[in-house]
């Protein structure tokens, strides 16, 4: 495996925020604001994309863990930025520091592990699931 990924890598996602994202149609809440699952998946995203950039296309990345606050709430239309700095590379695990941010400031941060995978082998491994 060649990896280009290195601690300080850093990448961004971001999106509007429209009613699909909001926690009362993701059914974590009932109100029509930017939801808690869809911030943490931006976020996700992210590390996801920062961790790609550096990897072979047969390599991905799949997350194990997520610790994040959700501090603030975000109307829908607004824009939201969320970042994933990779932090530590310890062999075939990364650690990111990630946050949001709507257009008004930090609405979300904490940290988020993904590991290195070989993107077929993967797949050929979960799919004997099926068949157990």
């Amino acid at each position: 495996m060649i990896m280009t990924l290195k601690v300080g890598d850093i990448y961004e996602s971001e999106l509007i925020v429209a009613y699909e994202h909001s926690a009362a149609a993701f059914g974590s809440g009932a109100i029509e604001v930017f939801s808690t699952p869809m911030m943490i998946g931006l976020m996700e995203n992210a590390a996801l994309n920062c961790a790609q950039n550096g990897l072979e296309e047969a390599f991905g990345t799949v997350g194990t863990f997520v610790n994040v606050k959700h501090m603030a709430a975000t109307p829908i239309g607004m824009k939201v930025t969320a970042k994933a700095e990779l932090i530590e590379i310890d062999g075939k695990k990364l650690l990111f520091n990630v946050s949001a941010y709507d257009e008004t400031g930090v609405i979300g941060e904490g940290t988020h592990g993904r590991y290195i995978i070989e993107s077929q082998k993967f797949l050929e491994k979960v799919n004997q699931k099926q068949k157990a």
